[in-house]
């Protein structure tokens, strides 16, 4: 989401120079916090520079500051930029009937706001809230929603979507389970089973989790009942003749995790621990964003085709994504995974956007 032009800037330039400036996401509060910040920094480095700090006060403010450069560095950026842009609108004003000048301004205008851009876009990132699971690993979860059959070939199809955008990202993943939420995806195309060539209309579920540490997330022994069981389905005559199988029930919430993929029931329970435990991690995160926000209300839904965040059209070549009303004609590329970014990054940035209410609260 972007800002409209701050007001800061047009009270203080003039008309004809503030119509150069671009939409900003440094709106007039931000701009204050930003200032703020700056001054904090400057405030730190003189009192390191006087030497009179010793023992922990000179670690936590060397922390400090060490944590405030880069937005010290960003907004001086920022502020050289649209003392530029102003100084342009000037050199204009002073030469209206230079076309050649005229000229020149626009390619240097361009190379300005594209600067202004990028360091608006890593301000905004620095001054929002920091979330502890933002460095963690995470566990998705796809599960088939109405649709039958459809809903569980829709399912193959984002993991693999999934899968290839990790191996762009160079991320390291590995398979949890492939048995058996956040927000819901619909899916519209006409599967290679219809003869009538009806459009067909499929959901799944994702859940992004974080995976906590097991300091994060204490789970106690008496707090669980695990049962063991023999496997179904492919795997062989060992997987299907011992009890290698595991179901842990956490009591205190009611979260079931089963998990069979392996052949060894002691690498069965270690999956299974971690899916139980990044569940309970995420059960207590939400609790303490619904204290600010319902947000997980607004995320999740509860898999009806009524309820859906993004839709993946097949005959119209289409995906969009209604939470930002976001529409690309670009399906094969994005279920490829290549295209996905185009899709992540503009929710990346509203959501940015979103978190920095509170900050200017």
């Amino acid at each position: 989401m972007l800002f409209k032009l701050a007001s800061v800037v047009t009270r203080r330039y003039s008309t004809r120079v503030a119509s150069l400036f671009p939409a900003t996401r440094i709106t007039e509060p931000l701009e204050n916090r930003l200032t703020q910040l700056v001054k904090r920094h400057d405030s730190l480095l003189s009192r390191l520079n006087d030497n009179t700090l010793s023992g922990k006060e000179l670690t936590d403010a060397s922390k400090e500051l060490a944590s405030l450069s880069t937005v010290h560095e960003l907004f001086h950026d920022w502020k050289k930029g649209t003392t530029d842009l102003v100084q342009l609108g000037d050199l204009l004003a002073s030469q209206p009937d230079d076309q050649e000048m005229i000229e020149m301004a626009k390619e240097e205008y361009n190379d300005i706001t594209a600067r202004l851009a990028q360091v608006e876009r890593d301000l905004v990132t620095e001054l929002a809230p920091k979330d502890s699971a933002d460095e963690a690993s995470a566990i998705l979860e796809i599960r088939a929603g109405a649709g039958g059959d459809e809903a569980a070939l829709f399912s193959a199809e984002m993991i693999r979507m999934y899968e290839r955008f990790a191996q762009l990202q160079r991320w390291k993943w590995e398979v949890l389970s492939k048995s058996e939420d956040a927000g819901l995806k619909g899916l519209k195309r006409v599967p290679a089973t219809e003869s009538q060539g009806r459009i067909h209309t499929s959901t799944i579920t994702v859940a992004i989790l974080p995976q906590p540490t097991e300091v994060d997330v204490q789970i106690r022994d008496s707090d669980l009942r695990i049962d063991v069981y023999r496997a179904s389905g492919a795997g062989g005559q060992h997987v299907n003749t011992t009890d290698s199988a595991v179901r842990i029930t956490h009591i205190p919430t009611g979260l079931v995790v089963a998990m069979q993929d392996e052949r060894s029931q002691h690498k069965n329970k270690a999956k299974a621990l971690k899916v139980l435990r990044a569940k309970i991690y995420e059960m207590e995160r939400e609790k303490t964003a619904s204290a600010r926000r319902d947000s997980r209300n607004k995320q999740i839904g509860s898999g009806d085709r009524s309820e859906k965040i993004r839709t993946y059209n097949f005959p119209q070549n289409r995906v969009t994504d209604h939470r930002i009303n976001l529409t690309l004609y670009e399906l094969e590329p994005i279920l490829s995974g290549d295209g996905l970014s185009r899709v992540i990054e503009p929710l990346q940035e509203h959501y940015l956007a979103q978190s920095l209410l509170d900050v200017e609260q």
